[in-house]
């Protein structure tokens, strides 16, 4: 198989409804419960609820308030905002401006909310928290993209997840034009440097054999092999590997790697990699660039909830 045809096979954006909503439901259950009900703790609260919200006067029943923007970013998360509601109690309804993954100017209007007063103000903290964070993830994504300019090479995520988040935050990389790498261990076969050193196999015919035992195992799986030398690669190639993954290689090795890979294979940079970096990196060739920056630097983004 060619490299274009490989890399076309890796480079997947996950769409929210490949979501399990089940596991959705799993981490807003957890958040409305550590607000309202102290989970986590040892010792539960002596009560439970939102002691603030249940003492409103008469009259504040019904409720309308409208999601903004408080600074530019790219949205994401908008359908998980009914789910969160509805965790609350019945009545409450969301209607988003707009989809995930749009580019938004500050002060722009993400969505309405309209039902009791109560569930929204139980709900608020719960999904500003869920919205800010998937934003955040979103927005530096895409600044990661269009760092990369006009180059074909495009940009994947990595493992590199909030522990019981990956699904979300992989959902919120693709919504900022990034692609999704692995979504664990159960879904490629990726010979890192350990594995190498585990098997005894780090260069020449015992890496080769190592690729092929793989390939005999799994053969309808890409199989992707991390190096950390060139002299590591015409074995690779030898046993016919699909992805190499050129790991902390300088711009002259990436250079050289991928002449001397010659569209044998898909090529991916990764290691250590910054926004800096990439105005360059995209001018190499390489099919990928991975990072897990997206993730774990993005910073949350400001979105308010203001009370009509």
């Amino acid at each position: 198989m060619s490299a274009p045809l490989i890399a076309n096979r890796i480079a997947k954006q996950l769409k929210w409804e490949e979501i399990d909503p089940a596991a959705v439901t799993t981490l807003i259950s957890i958040a409305r419960n550590e607000d309202l009900e102290g989970w986590g703790l040892a010792e539960p609260p002596e009560q439970t609820g939102d002691i603030t919200s249940r003492l409103l006067p008469k009259g504040s029943e019904q409720a309308t308030a409208r999601l903004i923007a408080r600074n530019d970013l790219v949205s994401c998360g908008l359908p998980i905002v009914q789910p969160i509601l509805d965790a609350y109690g019945a009545g409450a309804s969301f209607k988003p401006a707009l989809t995930d993954g749009k580019e938004c100017s500050r002060g722009t209007q993400l969505g309405t909310i309209e039902g009791p007063a109560r569930v929204i103000l139980e709900a608020e903290r719960v999904l500003l928290n869920f919205l800010q964070r998937l934003s955040g993830v979103a927005t530096l994504t895409q600044l990661y993209v269009k760092a990369l300019g006009s180059s074909p090479t495009r940009l994947l995520d990595t493992r590199k997840t909030t522990p019981g988040y990956r699904v979300l935050e992989k959902y919120a990389v693709a919504c900022g034009g990034g692609f999704n790498h692995r979504m664990g261990l159960f879904d490629r076969v990726m010979l890192k440097d350990n594995h190498l050193a585990a098997a005894g196999a780090t260069g020449g015919k015992k890496l080769a054999e190592l690729v092929n035992s793989y390939r005999g195992s799994y053969p309808e799986m890409i199989i992707e092999l991390e190096v950390d030398s060139i002299d590591q690669i015409l074995p690779a190639l030898d046993a016919g590997i699909e992805n190499i993954l050129l790991d902390n290689f300088s711009l002259s090795e990436l250079a050289e790697a991928v002449s001397l890979i010659a569209n044998k294979a898909a090529t991916e940079a990764s290691g250590g990699i910054t926004l800096e970096d990439l105005p360059a990196l995209g001018q190499v060739g390489v099919d990928f660039i991975s990072t897990g920056a997206t993730v774990h630097k993005a910073q949350w983004m400001d979105i308010g909830l203001d009370w009509n």
